[in-house]
């Protein structure tokens, strides 16, 4: 079988997969495929949904490597603070989040930076996935801070004061 063969299957199996995605079949996403990479195209509303994309082009065989070139947009105009306050519905809305200890610090032009504290990666992870769902939100950036992280043993209170001490002598 030709590359080019291959590469129109590969290309026909990845267009039937999004079209008849629930997330994605309504958008209407289109592929290129060359040499088994894949080129995506389109518009989607939120972040979550452009990774979910990508996420799903990559489990198929053959391909080997998937550049998203999907764009996020929503229908009419959104400010930086309705982001603001759609990613706080997102995280205040997701039963596995803790939006008592993580909020959105700011919104610029869709990229949000959240702030707050965490027990572990995996609450870091939960407030950026249902950030990522907000609408008008292009990038998530994570500015928060680990409770796990703060007590290692290279954090001890003793060795933050020694290292403040050797800072101030310098």
């Amino acid at each position: 079988m030709t590359r080019q063969n291959s590469d129109d299957e590969l290309k026909m199996q990845i267009s039937s997969l999004l079209k008849n995605d629930r997330n994605l079949g309504s958008y209407g996403l289109n592929c290129d495929v060359i040499n088994g990479e894949v080129q995506l195209q389109g518009i989607v509303d939120t972040l979550r949904e452009k990774k979910w994309a990508e996420d799903l082009v990559q489990q198929v065989p053959g391909v080997k490597g998937v550049a998203n070139a999907i764009s996020i947009s929503t229908d009419g105009a959104i400010t930086d603070q309705d982001i603001i306050q759609e990613i706080q519905e997102e995280l205040e809305g997701d039963p596995e989040g803790n939006p008592n200890k993580i909020g959105v610090k700011s919104v610029r032009r869709g990229k949000a930076v959240l702030a707050g504290r965490a027990e572990n990666r995996s609450e870091i992870e939960t407030a950026i996935n249902a950030a990522s769902k907000a609408r008008g939100v292009t990038e998530v950036i994570s500015q928060v801070k680990q409770d796990d992280e703060t007590l290692s043993p290279e954090n001890t209170p003793e060795i933050i004061f020694h290292n403040q001490v050797n800072n101030d002598e310098e």
